[in-house]
């Protein structure tokens, strides 16, 4: 008797395959957002960019994994509301205590701020859809839905979930985002790994970038730009006080979250 042999998608190597289509298509569909942002605007230009250059990626790579494993599906269902407190919760404290304070004290070059400060002045409905509503969707179904449940199945979970967010930070092609985007493509990709649920991966995603975007909104971006985080703090002893709470309150977000995935026997 002949048996069949389970087939998997993702390995390793088709993992940077599919980092590799995104940012051709990165490059491929730029002139598009040169193009349309003459007729549009920045906002809608942006978006209309976003979704070619991330959703392609997706379709092909969906379509990929559906040929050779025969799965066309994602799990989306919820999980109870305590769980989901505890994640967004968790999440603030990472970007406040974790994040913040490594990304501010990398320094940046004067192009990139001028890159960045262009970027944070658009913080209309579009730039919302983009980056609050498409960005988390899309981009968890790649690397969470499609990689990092692929190489579950291959590797061991550690290797697994660093691996794919060291492709999740490397797509965004800068040293400040990579940190940003593996820290929380860790946490991410732990919480997925516990539960096999994009839902939580998605909204852990669309609230990290929410919190950014609210920063954009309600601050002055160059103002953002120019201040250290000590003095966006209001100080020394401030900094030290927000970031150690802030940790702390990670790292009981952590350990209740295990006690809840524990519970229900994950």
């Amino acid at each position: 008797m002949i048996e069949n042999k389970k087939i998997y998608y993702p390995s390793i190597g088709q993992s940077w395959g599919i980092v590799g289509i995104v940012i051709l298509a990165m490059l491929l569909f730029s002139p598009v957002n040169m193009i349309l942002n003459k007729v549009l605007g920045e906002e809608i230009s942006f978006l209309v960019y976003y979704l070619l250059a991330m959703g392609v990626p997706f379709g092909i790579a969906h379509l990929i994994r559906n040929k050779r494993t025969g799965i066309n599906t994602y799990n989306f269902s919820l999980s109870s509301f305590k769980i989901m407190a505890f994640v967004s919760i968790s999440i603030i404290a990472i970007q406040t205590g974790i994040i913040s304070p490594i990304v501010n004290s990398l320094p940046m070059p004067e192009f990139m701020q001028k890159i960045f400060l262009e970027f944070a002045n658009q913080n209309g409905v579009f730039s919302f859809i983009a980056i609050v509503i498409a960005a988390p969707i899309i981009e968890e179904l790649i690397f969470r839905g499609i990689i990092l449940n692929g190489l579950l199945q291959r590797y061991s979970p550690i290797k697994s979930i660093i691996l794919s967010s060291i492709l999740f930070g490397i797509v965004h092609l800068n040293p400040w985002q990579f940190v940003g985007a593996l820290i929380i493509g860790m946490f991410s990709g732990w919480v997925y790994y516990r539960t096999k649920k994009l839902s939580l991966s998605i909204l852990i995603h669309l609230v990290n970038n929410l919190v950014a975007f609210l920063g954009m909104y309600f601050m002055d971006a160059e103002t953002m730009m120019n201040e250290s985080l000590t003095e966006s703090y209001g100080g020394f002893t401030n900094w030290i006080l927000i970031t150690i709470g802030a940790i702390l309150i990670s790292i009981l977000g952590i350990f209740l979250l295990r006690k809840e995935f524990s519970a229900l026997g994950r």
